[in-house]
């Protein structure tokens, strides 16, 4: 069977785009067909119907109205599907066969640009990722809503490529379609946004002259051939998607991954900067406790910062001073908030102005925004800090703009650029006469009414009009004896009244409707005038945006610091980190006020390089650790921190293993995945990073277990190219016999008070191992049946028992033939070789095999079990 020429027109536009869900319209509605008709009733909860398009069977169809678009867009994109938006391209009661249809737009994830459906407090980035043959690669990230754009390169390091990946959590990935398929596979692992797959010869054009065109500064000598290539590829594929060149992309803004404390993927979520690890949503993040901006440009902004923490002391000082003047001058601050409020998203705002999206309504909130400018710069030049002075200095109160806007549009409106009422009376001559004959004529149609009846003495008499017939006057049929011969010419007929015109009523038609067409035309032409007219501004709008969110985000950080009583800290160069009394940010928000326990932290790279921290679960460790790595990261974003006094030397990347679980998806154990984030640490740190460790070994058997970290400790403090400062939590107290033998690694618990049978978590940590677990009182803690309490009591009594009546025994044999001085010092020296052999735990797996054999119960083991058991036996014995 043949096809419809609709649908064989339909066929040949989806053709070229496969990956998208098609909405092709069809007079009112945007139809989709086939399996994008199945993805969207599925996805949007629409009536899944048919179509008959000359094929066998019906073609499943479903459709949404074209004026509400928008909101089933928004709800595709946000469950990372790509839209392309198939429009009418001539009116269809003018065309010659079958409507002219062509893609008018491509919308995908990273695209995106409706405010309604962005988070006002988070970037919307789309990045592009590019592998040269040589191995070096370039990644460049864009928020098209923004106008941000941002790019680096490095030789090509997967673990760093994640590293950035997770920086800016891009929405969507453009990648080249013969990317190596590990690389791939580990990014998709990690990452759960849209991919997009482009042929190589997308990157093969142009890329140099895109960019040049783009950025009028633009300098393609500065930057490598691969960064070129990706940078251009992607604002291809913009312009390529959204149909537009965009202004507001403006800033080509280069960085290396050195200029920033690098963190990884896995530490942003264990130290939950801006996500909580429950619900992954903002409550519970350190961004949720300092995020206490007034505008969404700054919301953002503050992300940024902590996404970002700086490396250069000089701006970060700069910062903790600006934070200090404001917190420190009450009233202006108070001031520079109020101030703050009422100032919309200029950022967005511009970028509206850039893709030609914008309305009136947009403009008004964009001079509402701009009237506040005034009051902000007249707050900061109260300030001396440097960096609040060139704020003053540079912060463009954008009169002109404000002038034009207020002289221009309406206080109320019309959303649509297409229904008039835009424009104020005043502004233009020529709106104004026809907005004259407008109302003059509507005035002309009421008195003719009142005239009419009159005449005719019908009460009932009215004017009326509608698109078909005009304006007509309408009698009922009970009255028609009573309307003049002669007087009315007729019209229309209906069921219960008789339409009429005259030829003085027709003539006032064609000029009040002529009036109305010419000033919604007028009103419409002079809009896009006014748009134009700002758009040429963009880069000022930008420039005083940015300043706003930046004076936004430090009197976040100010109200903040005066609120939870924390201190500006010192910045040194001295590779040590002494914090006294350091809270953790996020927990003493969520517990009663003043609940918290504070601790101290004093690390270097010589003494106190590894800080080995043991004591039961729920007492602390992990609490203390990550403290110690926010109250860094705060500091480095120019933040005061949660401590009576901190010195803070500047780190370049933090690092975490604390949790870890099974990732059976690709086959990985918890301990597998334990073993590659620990290894990724020792490959990347340096001697200025920053590494939490909690119960490494864990994942495996216990002598497996300690001997990995007892190894991975010695690694830390004895390699010279390592020796990062190290917060490392364990279970295993044979560790603790490092100190002394290590140099570096320092003894800490959590201190516990006992009472009975119950312990109290008193959340110190304190000089000095703990000497045991306490892990039954936690187990009581945690609501373990009592029966089971008392088992686990009597088990562990038999255990210590059987340990110490060796231990003794042990001792005698040893002591039996010392008897003088020299003996002792022979013992002395024996004992510290055994020791020395502990690396190997070979003894202690004897003793733990004949505890194993002087266990077995011969009597209720079946034979074959027996032999089974004796055969494993006696493997193992031939390993020790």
């Amino acid at each position: 069977m043949t096809l419809t020429p609709m649908m064989k027109q339909y066929m040949e536009v989806k053709e070229k785009y496969k990956d998208y869900i098609l909405f092709f319209r069809l007079g009112d509605f945007y139809e989709m067909f086939f399996d994008d008709a199945k993805t969207a009733a599925r996805e949007l909860e629409l009536v899944l119907t048919g179509r008959d398009c000359g094929m066998e069977e019906r073609a499943p169809m479903c459709g949404i109205p074209y004026h509400a678009a928008n909101s089933y867009v928004g709800r595709l994109i946000n469950k990372g599907y790509k839209i392309a938006i198939c429009e009418q391209l001539e009116d269809p009661a003018l065309a010659k066969g079958i409507v002219k249809r062509g893609i008018i737009k491509l919308v995908t994830p990273g695209t995106y640009t409706d405010s309604t459906f962005l988070e006002e407090n988070k970037n919307n980035y789309i990045m592009c990722l590019y592998i040269d043959k040589n191995n070096n690669s370039a990644l460049c990230f864009a928020d098209v809503s923004t106008g941000e754009f941002n790019c680096t390169d490095t030789p090509f390091n997967l673990p760093i490529i994640l590293d950035e990946i997770s920086k800016y959590n891009p929405k969507e990935i453009l990648i080249q379609k013969n990317i190596d398929h590990s690389a791939l596979n580990e990014i998709k692992e990690f990452f759960n946004g849209s991919f997009t797959k482009l042929d190589e010869d997308y990157f093969s054009g142009d890329t140099e002259k895109i960019l040049r065109e783009q950025f009028t500064d633009f300098n393609p000598k500065k930057y490598k051939f691969e960064t070129i290539k990706c940078c251009g590829s992607l604002l291809k594929y913009i312009h390529e998607t959204q149909k537009a060149n965009f202004s507001h992309i403006n800033k080509f803004q280069y960085y290396n991954v050195v200029d920033y404390l690098t963190i990884d993927g896995n530490s942003r979520r264990n130290l939950e900067i801006t996500e909580g690890l429950r619900e992954n949503k903002k409550r519970g993040s350190l961004l949720w406790v300092i995020d206490k901006t007034n505008t969404a440009m700054g919301g953002r902004q503050l992300r940024r910062w902590l996404e970002q923490p700086l490396m250069d002391r000089n701006k970060i000082i700069e910062r903790l001073d600006s934070v200090e003047e404001l917190s420190s001058n009450i009233s202006y601050h108070e001031d520079l908030k109020e101030a703050l409020k009422n100032i919309y998203d200029i950022e967005r705002l511009v970028g509206k102005i850039s893709s030609k999206s914008v309305n009136a309504k947009d403009l008004n909130f964009l001079k509402n925004s701009i009237e506040k400018i005034p009051d902000v710069k007249s707050i900061l030049s109260h300030f001396k800090t440097n960096l609040l002075k060139n704020m003053y200095e540079n912060l463009d109160e954008l009169k002109d703009i404000y002038s034009l806007i207020d002289g221009s549009i309406l206080e109320n409106p019309s959303i649509s650029l297409k229904e008039g009422n835009l424009i104020k009376e005043g502004y233009n001559k020529k709106i104004d006469e026809l907005k004259g004959i407008k109302i003059h004529g509507k005035d002309w149609i009421a008195a003719l009414e009142h005239r009419e009846r009159d005449i005719t003495k019908i009460k009932s008499l009215k004017i009326g009009y509608n698109k078909v017939f005009g304006y007509y006057i309408e009698i009922t049929k009970s009255n028609l004896n009573l309307v003049p011969e002669g007087r009315y010419i007729r019209k229309q007929t209906l069921s219960n009244a008789e339409r009429y015109i005259t030829p003085e009523l027709k003539e006032m038609e064609d000029k009040i409707l002529g009036a109305e067409d010419k000033l919604i035309s007028l009103e419409y032409n002079t809009f896009i005038e006014i748009r134009d007219t700002i758009e040429k501004e963009v880069h000022r709008m930008q420039s005083s945006a940015e300043i706003i969110s930046q004076v936004d985000c430090l009197s976040s950080l100010a109200k903040v610091a005066v609120e939870n009583n924390y201190c500006k800290p010192e910045m040194t160069l001295s590779n040590k980190i002494s914090i006294k009394e350091g809270r953790h940010p996020v927990v003493e928000k969520m517990i009663p006020s003043g609940d918290f326990i504070s601790n101290n932290a004093n690390m270097d790279t010589s003494e106190n390089q590894l800080l080995l921290i043991t004591g039961p679960n729920m007492a602390g460790k992990s609490t203390y650790m990550r403290q110690v790595a926010l109250i860094v990261i705060m500091a480095q974003i120019g933040s005061f921190v949660p401590a009576k006094s901190a010195s803070i030397s500047i780190c370049d990347k933090i690092f975490t293993r604390i949790g870890a679980s099974d990732d059976l998806a690709s086959g990985k154990s918890t301990f597998m995945v334990e073993m590659w984030e620990v290894s990724n640490i020792l490959k990347n740190a340096t001697n200025k990073s920053l590494i939490l460790l909690d119960e490494v070994g864990r994942g495996t058997s216990t002598y497996d277990g300690l001997s990995i970290a007892w190894a991975v400790i010695e690694y830390i403090c004895k390699n010279n190219k390592l020796k990062s400062k190290t917060l490392f939590a364990t279970h295993y107290h044979e560790l603790t016999k490092l100190e002394g033998r290590i140099q570096g690694v320092k003894n800490y618990s959590v201190s516990v008070k006992e009472s009975e049978n119950n312990i109290v978590f008193l959340r110190k940590i304190i000089r000095g191992g703990a000497d045991q677990s306490y892990g039954i009182e936690v187990a009581k803690l945690a609501g373990l049946p009592e029966e089971v309490l008392k088992r686990a009591r009597e088990i562990l009594c038999s255990l210590e028992n059987e340990k110490s009546n060796n231990s003794l025994h042990n001792k005698k044999t040893s002591f039996k033939n010392s008897n003088d001085e020299e003996d002792n010092k022979t013992l002395k020296k024996e004992e510290n070789i055994k020791l020395d052999r502990q690396l190997g735990f070979s003894d202690i797996k004897k003793e733990t095999l004949v505890k194993e054999i002087k266990n077995i119960d011969i009597l209720n083991m079946t034979p074959m079990d027996g032999f089974n058991k004796l055969y494993d036996i006696i493997k193992r014995a031939k390993s020790i």
